[in-house]
């Protein structure tokens, strides 16, 4: 596998200085944007199809471990306060559950049981759609799920960054970021879990912009929890209306700080 493969270029990265050891690693992530754009057309795919599934009702479903499992918790994690949607509508499943997240759980990725047990009781049907990320490609938790979904009839997308392995061959459209092998060999939190990490930003802020919770450029949902985010709304509707922000800040006021709702009142 690529993946686990020695990079020639890194071969004598225990004699490197620090500087070296990091002009290395920058140099060999120019090849991530490279894979990225190479999945582009599979990555719109799984864009639209996200966004038929959420405007639909259904829900999107990332499947992941260790690396990849905490890449999709926080793309999901992302999603509510930026676009307004409740957090039961990109869902991350993770092999070894919540602590995993903090915590590596190596063992958890071998159970490809466990993941279909976790869709089941999620409740997982046809109006959904499910997402596998594996760098390695063979991940048996995430073919779990992608073997339990196909058998619902939903559909499925596998992302790796190993080309003709199960994740990519075995779900309905199988998307490879081909970022070769790492500096430190098999570490693939570094080039791999970056492009996914791109990939997910990809998928489901496209979604979300196809699904209408976008207004220009701007995140019209957004969730105004704080005042960093308060003083964000207040920008958005100022752009949007051409109000002062201090009439912006009373009009959000007003509303809840609904910023759809500024913008009904204001025609």
């Amino acid at each position: 596998m690529n993946t686990e493969s020695r990079n020639p270029r890194s071969m004598w990265l225990d004699k490197m200085s620090a500087l070296e050891i990091i002009e290395l690693m920058t140099a060999e992530e120019e090849v991530v944007l490279d894979a990225v754009r190479a999945a582009s057309a599979g990555l719109a795919v799984a864009a639209t199809r996200a966004a038929d599934a959420f405007r639909r009702g259904g829900r999107v479903f990332y499947v992941g471990a260790g690396t990849s499992g905490r890449i999709a918790v926080m793309d999901a994690a992302e999603m509510p306060p930026t676009f307004g949607i409740g957090p039961d509508r990109f869902v991350a499943v993770m092999a070894g559950g919540g602590p995993s997240a903090r915590q590596s759980v190596e063992r958890a990725e071998d159970n490809p049981d466990a993941a279909e047990k976790e869709l089941r009781r999620l409740g997982v049907n046809k109006g959904d759609i499910v997402i596998g990320i594996a760098a390695s490609g063979r991940t048996p938790f995430v073919l779990g799920a992608i073997k339990l979904a196909r058998s619902y009839n939903i559909w499925t997308c596998g992302i790796a960054c190993n080309p003709g392995t199960p994740v990519i061959e075995t779900a309905d459209l199988g998307i490879l970021l081909d970022t070769g092998p790492e500096v430190l060999t098999g570490s693939t939190r570094l080039k791999a879990g970056t492009a996914q990490k791109l990939a997910l930003n990809r998928i489901s802020t496209a979604a979300m912009v196809l699904s209408g919770k976008v207004v220009s450029n701007l995140m019209v949902d957004v969730k105004a929890s704080n005042e960093k985010l308060k003083d964000r709304c207040v920008r958005i509707v100022h752009e949007l209306t051409g109000m002062s922000e201090e009439d912006s800040r009373a009009a959000l006021e007003r509303h809840d700080w609904d910023i759809r709702a500024v913008l009904d009142a204001q025609g």
